[in-house]
C-alpha cells in the first residue's frame, strides 16, 4: 500500500490495461470512461473495483484535477481476499465503491438506450423525408443501401430489480448493522465479485448500443462520403437554387451537424470538414452576391470561398454515388502524383480515367446550370477553365481565375466564345452543332440512324427539335476532340486544370475578345480578302444582272477550358451553308503567341474553304484555284524551270518537316507571307509568292511600301489590271442602274468599296 499523485489529464489507468491495482482516491476527482459515454468518482471510491472479476481493465480512469490516490497491489481474487482479510474495513469502502459505479452505470445505460432509440427515429424521419422530395420532384433517391440493414433499437438492459436491489444493499451497508455484514468475509468477496459480473453485464450492454449508434452514425457519415449527409446536402443545394422551400430539408441537415458535435466519428470520415463546408456554402446561398463573385476582395478572402471547390461542383453535379466517389478518389491520386505529366503507364492511366469522368462530369455540370440562375464561383471556373480542385490549381492561379470568372465578357463579341457559352448558344438555337470529326454534323448523324433504324420518323423528329441532345452532341465530338487539340502536348492530357500546365501567368495568357480583334485587325490589314465570299444576292439578282459579291463572314471561335499551345481550324462553314462563319478553336489560356495562331487559322481556312468551294476538282490545275496551282506546284517542282537548285532542295526538306502535307505547307508559306513577305522581306520562291499575292492579295494601301521592290512590280501591275476590269465592269453597272433611274442597292456600293481596296487602279472616279 502506497500513496501516489496524478496530476490533471493525467491517465490513471486505461482500457485492456492488465488489471494489478485497486485505487482508492483519497483526494480529487475521476473520469470513468466507459461506451459511448462516462461518469464520475471522487474521494472515497474506488479505480478498479468494478473490474476485480477480469484479467484487464474495461474501463479508463482519467484524473479530472490534481489527484491523491492510496494503491492496493490486487492481481487476484485471492489477493482480494487476503487483503479483505488483513484489513476489513477496507471492504466496505470497496463495496460502496461498486454499489455508486453500478448505479452510474445504470443511469449510462437508460441514458443510452434513449438515446440509441432516438438516433434510430431520426434517420427514418430523414429517409421519410429525402425520399418524399426526391418523389416530389422526380429526382433519382441517393439513399445509401446500409441504411435498409439497419434493425430498430432493441430494448436490452439490465433488470430493473438489480438497481433496487444495489440501492438497497447500499443503504444497509451505510447503515449501522453494516459491521455485522462486514465480519462474514465470504459474503463481501461475494457481493464484491457479483458486483463486477453484473457491471460486466452493463458495460457489454452499453458497447452494443454504443456499435449499433456508430452504425446509424455511419450512415449519416461515412468514409465513402455516400452516405446520408451527402445525399441530403446535395438535394438542399438543388432545391435551393431552384427556389424551392428547403425549411424542412435545412432542419434535417442542422441535426446532423450536431452529430458531429455529440459523437465521436471517425476522422477517415471526415465529418467535421464536411460540416464546415456545408455551413460555408450554406452562407454563399444565403449570400449568392458573395457566391457568384465581382472579384473583388483579398487573395486570403478569395482562398477561403474556395475552398473544398471540388465538394462544391460534385454537390452541384449530383452524380450517381459511385462516380463521384471515384472522380473523388482518382483527383486525390493525380493531386498526391509528383509528375503530372509523366509518361509512365501508371500516370498515364491515371490521366485517361480522369479525362473520362471529367467529361461525365461537364456533361452534367452543364445540364444543372440551365435551371439554376446564379452559378456558385467554383462551378462557373468549372465550366470556363476545367477547374476542379484549388490544391491542384495552386493559390495564386485559384485567386486570378476567381477574378476572370468574376469579369467574363458578353458571348459573341468579335465573335469569341467559351466553350460554356457556346453551347449555351448551341442550347438556344443560336448555333448549330459543330461537324464531328468524322466530318459529320447533326443532321447527317440523324439520317445515318434513320437509314440503319436505329430510330422511327417519331425519334427523328423529337431529336431534330431537342435542344438538349444537340448540346450532347457537341459535348461528344466537339468537346474531347478540341480540348486535347487545343491543349497540344497530346501524349499528356488531362483536361483538369493545373499549375503544372500553366507556363505564363493566367492573366497574361487569358484570351479576351479584344485581343482576338487585334490579331483579326492586324491580319485584315494584310490579307484584307481572306474572310469574304463571293455570293449572289438574290434579292438584287435582277438588278445586279447576277453579278457575285463579296460578303465577309468573320470566324467564330470557341475557346476551350485549357492551358495550351495551339490553335486549330474546326471547320470552314456551318453545315453545308457557304454563307455562314467558319469555326476555330483555341485554348482560353494561350500559352504561345497569339497574333501567328491566327494567322495559321486563316491559312487553314483559306485551303479548306478552296476546297470546299472547288469541291471534287480542288487539286484540278485546268480549273485554276490556290489550291490547284499550289498542288501543282508542289507535286512538280522538281521539273519546275522557274525554280532553282537550291530552292528544290529547300522545298524538298520542308515538305519532309510537314511530312508531305500539301495543307501544312501552304499554312507554314502563308505565315510567311503575312509576317514577313508582305513588309518586303524575301522568304518565299517565286512561284509560292505568285500564288500567294494572286489569292491572298495585299490591299492597295501597301502599294507604295511594295511599288520599288522588283519582287513586287510584276505581279501588282498584273492584279491592278484585274482590279481595274473589275472595278469598270462594276462601275458599268452601276450607271446603268443610275441611268435607269433605279437605287444603286448596297451590296452594289459595298462591292465597289471591296475593289478598290485592290492594288490600285486609278479609278477613284467611281
Amino acid at each position: 500500500m502506497a500513496k501516489i499523485f496524478v496530476e490533471k489529464s493525467k491517465t490513471i489507468c486505461g482500457f485492456s490495461q492488465p488489471l494489478t491495482t485497486l485505487y482508492l482516491i483519497v483526494q480529487g476527482r475521476v473520469k470513468v470512461q466507459c461506451p459511448g459515454n462516462s461518469y464520475q468518482i471522487d474521494s472515497g471510491d474506488v479505480a478498479g473495483i468494478c473490474e476485480i472479476c477480469s484479467d484487464i481493465h474495461f474501463l479508463t480512469y482519467t484524473a479530472l484535477e490534481d489527484t491523491t490516490l492510496m494503491t492496493y497491489p490486487v492481481n487476484s481474487l485471492e489477493a482480494l481476499e487476503d487483503l479483505m482479510q488483513k484489513r476489513p474495513n477496507i471492504a466496505k469502502l470497496f463495496l460502496l465503491s461498486l454499489f455508486r459505479q453500478f448505479g452510474a452505470m445504470m443511469e449510462q445505460a437508460s441514458v443510452s438506450e434513449v438515446n440509441s432509440a432516438e438516433l434510430y427515429r431520426r434517420l427514418r424521419t430523414d429517409c421519410e423525408l429525402y425520399a418524399g422530395l426526391c418523389d416530389k420532384y422526380k429526382l433519382p433517391s441517393r439513399i445509401p443501401a446500409e441504411v435498409e440493414e439497419i434493425p430498430p433499437c432493441v430494448e436490452d438492459s439490465c433488470d430493473e430489480w438489480l438497481g433496487k436491489y444495489y440501492v438497497a444493499l447500499r443503504r444497509v451497508y451505510m447503515g449501522a448493522d453494516s459491521d455485522v455484514l462486514l465480519q462474514e468475509q465470504g459474503l463481501s468477496l461475494g457481493m464484491l465479485r457479483k458486483g463486477s459480473l453484473d457491471i460486466n453485464k452493463n458495460y457489454r450492454i452499453l458497447e452494443a448500443q454504443a456499435q449499433y449508434r456508430a452504425q446509424i452514425i455511419s450512415c449519416y457519415f461515412s468514409q465513402s462520403g455516400n452516405d446520408m449527409f451527402d445525399a441530403m446536402t446535395k438535394l438542399y443545394y438543388r432545391l435551393s437554387q431552384e427556389g424551392q422551400d428547403t425549411d424542412e430539408l435545412y432542419e434535417s441537415i442542422s441535426q446532423m451537424l450536431r452529430l458531429t458535435e455529440e459523437y465521436d466519428i471517425p476522422d477517415e470520415t471526415q465529418a467535421r470538414p464536411r460540416a464546415e463546408a456545408f455551413r460555408r456554402k450554406e452562407d454563399a446561398l444565403a449570400h449568392p452576391e458573395a457566391a457568384q463573385g465581382t472579384g473583388d476582395g483579398s487573395d486570403t478572402d478569395i482562398l477561403n470561398l474556395l475552398e473544398g471547390s471540388l465538394d462544391t461542383i460534385l454537390d452541384f453535379a449530383g452524380l450517381a454515388g459511385d462516380k463521384e466517389a471515384s472522380f473523388r478518389e482518382h483527383v486525390a491520386l493525380y493531386r498526391a502524383t509528383r509528375d503530372k505529366n509523366s509518361t509512365n503507364d501508371e500516370c498515364s492511366r491515371l490521366r485517361r480515367i480522369l479525362t473520362e469522368e471529367f467529361y461525365l462530369l461537364y456533361s452534367e455540370v452543364f445540364e444543372r446550370s440551365l435551371s439554376v440562375p446564379g452559378l456558385p464561383l467554383p462551378v462557373r471556373m468549372f465550366l470556363y477553365f476545367g477547374y476542379v480542385d484549388e490544391n491542384l490549381a495552386g493559390e495564386d492561379n485559384s485567386v486570378a481565375l476567381y477574378r476572370l470568372a468574376g469579369y467574363m465578357s458578353d458571348p459573341g463579341l468579335n465573335g469569341v466564345y467559351t466553350f460554356y457559352d457556346w453551347l449555351l448558344a448551341v442550347y438556344d438555337g443560336k448555333k448549330n452543332p459543330s461537324r464531328s470529326e468524322l466530318d459529320e454534323d447533326y443532321d447527317d448523324f440523324i439520317n445515318q440512324q434513320k437509314k440503319k433504324n436505329n430510330l422511327t420518323a417519331s425519334q427523328v423528329a423529337a431529336l431534330e427539335n431537342d435542344r438538349m441532345a444537340k448540346v450532347r452532341y457537341e459535348l461528344e465530338n466537339l468537346f474531347p476532340v478540341a480540348n486535347k487539340v487545343t491543349f497540344g502536348r497530346v501524349t499528356t492530357f488531362c483536361p483538369l486544370f493545373t499549375a503544372e500546365n500553366m507556363l505564363k501567368s493566367p492573366r497574361d495568357s487569358f484570351i479576351t475578345p479584344d485581343k482576338i480583334g487585334s490579331a483579326l485587325s492586324m491580319l485584315k490589314k494584310i490579307d484584307f480578302s481572306a474572310f469574304f465570299r463571293e455570293t449572289i444576292d438574290y434579292e438584287m439578282s435582277q438588278a445586279m444582272n447576277r453579278e457575285p459579291m463579296h460578303v465577309e463572314y468573320l470566324p467564330d471561335i470557341i475557346l476551350m477550358p485549357n492551358a495550351g499551345v495551339r490553335g486549330s481550324l474546326w471547320q470552314e462553314i456551318e453545315g453545308r451553308r457557304r454563307s455562314s462563319p467558319s469555326r476555330m478553336i483555341l485554348p482560353i489560356f494561350y500559352l504561345d503567341n497569339l497574333e501567328t495562331a491566327v494567322i495559321r487559322m486563316t491559312g487553314e481556312f483559306r485551303w479548306e474553304m478552296c476546297k470546299r468551294i472547288q469541291g471534287g476538282r480542288w487539286n484540278d490545275v485546268s480549273e485554276p484555284s490556290l489550291t490547284s496551282e499550289y498542288f501543282d506546284y508542289l507535286q512538280f517542282y522538281r521539273k519546275n524551270t522557274e525554280l532553282s537548285k537550291d530552292a528544290k532542295e529547300k522545298l524538298q526538306n520542308s515538305l519532309t518537316r510537314a511530312k508531305n502535307s500539301f495543307r501544312e505547307m501552304f499554312v507554314r508559306d502563308y505565315i510567311t507571307w503575312i509576317l514577313y513577305e508582305s513588309s518586303g522581306s524575301s522568304r518565299l520562291n517565286k512561284v509560292a509568292r505568285r500564288i500567294l499575292f494572286l489569292y491572298c492579295p495585299l490591299p492597295a494601301s501597301m502599294d507604295k511600301s511594295l511599288e520599288q521592290n522588283p519582287m513586287f512590280s510584276e505581279l501588282m501591275n498584273r492584279q491592278r489590271i484585274l482590279a481595274t476590269q473589275r472595278l469598270q465592269k462594276l462601275g458599268i453597272l452601276r450607271q446603268k442602274l443610275v441611268s435607269g433611274k433605279m437605287a444603286v442597292p448596297d451590296c452594289l456600293e459595298q462591292e465597289i468599296a471591296f475593289a478598290k481596296r485592290m492594288p490600285e487602279t486609278g479609278s477613284e472616279s467611281l
